[in-house]
């Protein structure tokens, strides 16, 4: 059994004295692991670390077994982990795809927007917004994805301002009546409105990290997210504080 393709880092563990399991994501497999040999080494240290994109060959005797990687480099985001917000943005993504992801699934077009969201890494002006959609359309692509069209309760598109915790569906401030305090908030910021500022990108990840907590995470044996994801958002949390 083997195939080609490309994909990116999620992460490595030591296997052995010389080798390593490197785990990757790739648009026509998903999330897949196989052994590199002598991956310890200082040629391939630098090549396979988190977020790198590689040119994959995976071989194995079965389908079911884990197999073997031989990678070639194709492009390193190594340029913007100097930056801790990078560096933290990163550890997030590639922690979050681990948790979430399938073994041996295809998610093409997951596999697209966390390619483009890397592509971003050092612009951190740009980041914060573009990892709330990333994180928005992961939850779509895991199945608890958000429904913001029209009010759960009324069917208006006016004065959404709030989530559902249990449909994901938007609520108006007029709907929610007295249940208001037990509902999300809904910043523009999710609905594409407004400047989309960093207080409500802030507000925003609040919403989500329930969506992945209390939904996604009891669906992977409740598993607590990863604390790359927390250390990401505080990390930002911290850039809005007046100094």
């Amino acid at each position: 059994m083997d195939w080609r393709d490309q994909g990116f880092v999620l992460s490595t563990r030591k296997h052995g004295e010389t080798s390593v399991i490197l785990e990757v994501f790739t648009p026509e497999r998903g999330r897949h692991a196989g052994i590199v040999r002598g991956g310890v080494s200082r040629k391939m240290t630098p090549i396979l670390q988190p977020g790198s994109q590689l040119d994959l060959s995976w071989r194995a005797r079965l389908e079911d077994h884990i197999g073997t990687f031989t990678v070639e480099p194709v492009r390193s985001r190594a340029a913007a982990l100097g930056d801790r917000m990078a560096l933290a943005g990163l550890n997030a993504v590639t922690a979050l795809l681990a948790f979430c992801l399938p073994e041996r699934e295809p998610h093409p077009d997951l596999y697209r927007r966390s390619e483009q969201l890397l592509d971003l890494l050092g612009q951190n002006d740009l980041w914060p917004l573009a990892y709330l959609r990333w994180e928005m359309a992961l939850l779509e692509e895991m199945g608890f994805g958000f429904d913001l069209s029209a009010c759960a309760v009324s069917g208006s598109s006016e004065n959404l301002i709030y989530i559902s915790p249990k449909s994901g569906r938007a609520v108006s401030a007029k709907g929610a009546g007295e249940w208001a305090d037990r509902l999300l908030p809904l910043p523009p910021v999710m609905l594409d409105q407004g400047a989309a500022s960093d207080d409500e990108i802030r507000q925003a990840f609040d919403t989500t990290r329930f969506f992945l907590a209390e939904k996604l995470a009891p669906e992977l044996s409740h598993r607590p997210l990863p604390e790359a994801r927390g250390r990401f958002v505080d990390l930002f949390s911290r850039r809005l504080r007046p100094r």
